[in-house]
């Protein structure tokens, strides 16, 4: 992407290159087309910033990767520049940008849980006479509550009453961890792969490169290996629910293989005010991503 005035509007003054090519030309007619803005050209940084791949013997680097943002909220990108230390196992580096935006988050989404669970599963382990006699002790006394007592005192007695002996006798619940395939012995491959790669920027030898690609495939085998031993136990796991009949855990388990896991995140939602609305940003690299939040 080169530096011509006509350009300006669109890609600004520090782009890497200073000829073009047919990528280029295509990336700039996009973004006139649907009124764009290239943030990656636009901020003022050394050369090594800049060029987000390089090639396999080290001497060539280009900026192939730009970020795009709507023209109105160009503003809200206050950086763009790449990190040749991420590791992102791939020839290409990775580009961050910093974003400034207004946003308003739900009163509602930031309200705590605060539910509290119990070990159900123990009712078909324990005697239920303790916990039966217990709760009926308890109630027993409320029998003597006068007509006049507050409605809120008075079920706040009655859910102590009956949570009291439910921690005594099922004991809480703790959330369960997932079991993560990827353990101690994984981030000492990833840590070693960082760390090649690192070598192999400083110094583009033919034998820290081939050093690389040797880390780079027993990391992927390594990492192939412990997902496949995760899922493989996870599977043994529902079969053994289904041959003892626990259908509950069965068809949560099957849920979460649908699904996946899924990160618990507070919802933000937009005022109504439309200079508070989210951008629409762009990324153009390996292929072409839309975000829009």
């Amino acid at each position: 992407m080169r530096r011509e005035d006509i350009l300006k509007p669109t890609i600004w003054n520090e782009s890497l290159h200073q000829d073009t090519n047919d990528n280029c030309v295509r990336i700039v007619s996009f973004a006139t087309s649907k009124n764009l803005v290239v943030k990656s050209t636009v901020f003022l940084h050394r050369n090594i910033y800049k060029y987000t791949w390089t090639s396999p013997d080290g001497k060539t680097q280009n900026q192939m990767d730009h970020i795009l943002i709507n023209r109105r909220w160009h503003s809200s990108i206050l950086d763009v520049r790449s990190f040749r230390g991420a590791d992102c196992d791939t020839d290409h580096y990775l580009v961050a940008a910093k974003v400034r935006e207004k946003l308003a988050v739900s009163k509602q989404a930031t309200q705590k849980f605060d539910r509290e669970g119990f070990h159900l599963r123990k009712l078909n382990e324990l005697d239920r006479k303790p916990y039966q006699i217990e709760v009926k002790n308890r109630f027993t006394a409320l029998e003597n509550l006068s007509d006049g007592e507050d409605i809120n005192r008075a079920w706040e007695n009655i859910k102590e009453n009956i949570k009291t002996p439910a921690k005594e006798s099922l004991v809480l619940h703790e959330l369960k961890q997932h079991k993560k395939w990827f353990d101690e012995e994984c981030s000492g491959f990833l840590d070693q792969r960082k760390q090649a790669k690192m070598q192999r920027v400083q110094d583009p030898s033919q034998s820290n490169v081939g050093n690389l690609n040797n880390v780079r495939r027993e990391a992927s085998r390594h990492f192939k290996n412990k997902k496949e031993e995760y899922l493989k136990a996870k599977i043994e796991g529902l079969e053994t629910n289904n041959k003892i009949k626990n259908i509950r855990y069965l068809y949560k388990g099957i849920s979460d293989f649908k699904k996946g896991n899924r990160t618990i995140t507070n919802i933000v939602k937009m005022r109504r005010v439309i200079w508070l609305q989210a951008p629409t940003v762009f990324w153009l690299g390996g292929g072409t991503i839309s975000l829009r939040y």
